[in-house]
């Protein structure tokens, strides 16, 4: 899997369509656009200590730095953006982060929800909200139906959200309506599935980027991304730009995806 870096992709070359990986099919071919683009945001509280600040005020620019990749994504060519913002194992940090995150996280809804509405972005929430403070439960539905018009960009909150808890959850929901005799077990297949996780109305990832350098994937959309490409970049998600994703953007249209397959098939 390539790293990158800002301003440059290791490993890569520039070619007659732009930026490449070495492994294109055609060099004669447009780059073909990761419709779907998923995010670990990680690095805030590094990017934050390395300068002698509070990790929450990493945490705070990391929040404006959404602002920008949002507004990059449409001319991109990406339709459904989904960026991870707390995961369920997030609750073992300190608790005045913790509560300092929360309180981001309301703060960028009442700043953010006009400015969503009118440029026609959608802002959905997955992971497991009952663990959260009931205002910020109010404050994310109404949002949610403030915005459901949206169609020029489809953005994805992941917090309070566990691959694996997403998959337990539904695997107990689809358990009780076998019981319930209102599912039979033979309907129980990979669309089924598909289907009643947190997702259920999202396509699968095309691409997932994890800034910060590190190379793992956290738990984050095990079941969706099982065929995505993943791009791990070391720059720290407070300098990740929109020249940034633009350069991944450019590298991915290069990429060959088979799922499986034979290549040329």
């Amino acid at each position: 899997m390539a790293r990158t870096g800002r301003g440059a992709l290791s490993g890569c070359v520039w070619g007659e369509q732009g930026l490449g990986t070495g492994n294109t099919t055609d060099p004669k071919r447009r780059p073909r656009p990761a419709e779907h683009v998923a995010i670990i945001m990680d690095g805030n509280g590094r990017w934050a200590t390395s300068r002698g600040w509070p990790r929450l005020v990493g945490h705070r620019r990391g929040a404006e730095r959404v602002r920008e990749i949002v507004r990059a994504c449409p001319d991109l060519g990406i339709r459904w953006l989904t960026i991870y913002a707390f995961s369920t194992e997030n609750w073992k940090r300190s608790t005045e982060e913790v509560l300092g995150l929360m309180a981001i996280f309301a703060r960028y809804i009442e700043r953010e929800a006009d400015r969503l509405s009118v440029e026609g972005v959608r802002l959905r929430f997955i992971g497991d909200r009952t663990r959260l403070d009931p205002k910020l439960q109010k404050m994310m539905a109404g949002i949610e139906a403030r915005t459901a018009h949206g169609g020029r960009l489809n953005l994805t909150v992941a917090i309070n959200y566990g691959g694996r808890d997403e998959i337990a959850r539904t695997m107990r929901a689809i358990a009780r309506d076998v019981a319930a005799g209102l599912l039979a077990p033979e309907a129980v297949d990979e669309a089924l599935i598909s289907a009643r996780l947190d997702t259920g109305d999202l396509p699968d990832p095309d691409l997932v980027i994890r800034t910060s350098g590190e190379t793992r994937t956290s738990n984050f959309l095990p079941w969706q991304a099982a065929y995505a490409e993943y791009e791990f970049t070391p720059t720290l998600w407070p300098d990740f730009s929109a020249q940034d994703l633009a350069l991944i953007m450019g590298a991915y249209g290069n990429r060959e995806r088979r799922f499986g397959g034979v290549a040329g098939e």
